[in-house]
């Protein structure tokens, strides 16, 4: 049971009685007859082979509510993209791979780079990026929900209530954030967030100053959550980075667009499990080791942006305030957790806020130190200002790979 706490300068939609998942759809099949509504999933090919995404499958196909599918497909050959045609053919809905490895997509993303316009580097973020361009370009949904592949805990309610402010004819939100507790097999989970986000957050509010944009971000109760919805004019808009950095991207960008007023966060599970990263405490450039810096660097680009100034002085006061508030906060996650009677290694979790610690400095020293690294990729509208059929041949491609 949800409570109705409304804090900081989001709107927060909470499971208050766990209405029915049915009663949700039928009215979203009413919004739908006016906003045709889309779902993203970014996947690797790896996903088709886990128990996940053959749950996520399977529940997807008993919504009725959706006129578009788009599955960004990362890491297969042709022989895997066609196992992936035949994977999703169950789904009843009309629904098309953007297969990013294969020849046409390939062709595409060379053009654009020719202008320098194609993502620096592959991952999540390039993936969402070239199904944000799909959709756009084939025109189906007017609204589209993305989330992860990797969602053990799936169910369709989860969508339904991720979609339905963005959905909602008279709400007048443009984007949706989903939030959910973190925990599986007895243990506290959620350790970028809880250990890293939330106590970076409030360090920076020490040394910057009140600025909007922490105070926005700091009232997402779980900021690095993959599931969100948004309007399609969001998609030609938004400049997003092709890092860890994609969610607190995203959320800025729709801070820089739009009032957020316009915003709203949504309680989508009671419990939520997915695919988790090894810390990689030997390797800086793997697991959470890589999310830490990717995700602080996003932060100080952003609020340079605004205006604020770093420098080595201010990143190790940054550095100190973050590493006490975190270290205060485990202490709060800690009882919490035995409350509930979950487990939570305070020795372990100690190491992960140490790492932490140490990338922030690492993330800052190379924000000060590469002044002119573009870090996002270009927004649609300039995409196609410059390449004024690019939608189109996005389109042809994808529809011919699909054939």
């Amino acid at each position: 049971m949800s409570d109705f706490f409304q804090n900081g300068t989001v709107t927060t939609f909470h499971n208050i009685t766990d209405r029915p998942v049915e009663e949700l759809e039928k009215d979203l099949i009413e919004f739908s007859k006016e906003k045709p509504l889309g779902l993203i999933l970014p996947s690797l090919f790896s996903e088709l082979e886990g128990p996940a995404l053959a749950n996520i499958v399977e529940e997807l196909k008993n919504v009725p509510y959706l006129n578009q599918i788009v599955i960004g497909l990362d890491r297969a050959d042709e022989k895997q993209f066609e196992y992936a045609k035949e994977y999703f053919s169950g789904l009843p809905q009309d629904f098309k791979i953007v297969w990013n490895d294969g020849p046409r997509m390939q062709a595409i993303t060379e053009k654009l780079r020719e202008k320098d316009l194609a993502p620096k580097e592959r991952g999540k973020g390039s993936n969402v990026w070239n199904c944000y361009g799909y959709v756009l370009a084939s025109q189906k949904a007017k609204a589209v929900a993305l989330h992860d592949c990797d969602v053990l805990t799936y169910d369709r309610s989860l969508l339904a209530r991720l979609i339905y402010p963005v959905a909602h004819p008279t709400f007048n939100f443009v984007f949706s954030k989903g939030y959910y507790p973190r925990y599986a097999d007895g243990k506290l989970n959620g350790r970028a967030s809880r250990l890293l986000v939330t106590p970076l957050l409030r360090a920076l509010k020490g040394v910057v100053g009140q600025d909007d944009l922490l105070s926005y971000l700091d009232s997402f109760r779980y900021p690095l959550a993959g599931e969100f919805a948004m309007d399609v004019h969001c998609l030609k808009e938004i400049r997003i980075p092709s890092d860890w950095g994609l969610e607190i991207g995203v959320m800025s960008e729709i801070l820089t667009n739009y009032s957020n007023r316009r915003v709203c966060q949504v309680d989508i599970a009671d419990v939520y499990d997915h695919k988790h990263q090894d810390v990689s405490f030997d390797n800086k450039q793997a697991g959470l080791s890589r999310m830490s810096q990717d995700i602080s660097k996003s932060l100080f680009r952003k609020l340079a942006v605004r205006g604020h100034t770093f420098s080595h002085s201010s990143l190790r006061t940054i550095r100190a305030i973050y590493y006490r508030t975190a270290l205060d906060q485990l202490e709060s996650y800690a009882f919490d957790a035995e409350m509930n009677g979950l487990k939570l290694d305070l020795h372990s979790e100690e190491q992960v806020i140490e790492l932490f610690a140490e990338n922030i400095m690492l993330a800052g020293k190379d924000f000060i130190e590469t002044p002119g690294e573009i870090p996002f990729m270009p927004n649609w509208n300039r995409v196609s200002s410059a390449c004024p059929t690019i939608l189109q041949e996005i389109k042809e491609a994808v529809e011919l790979d699909n054939q």
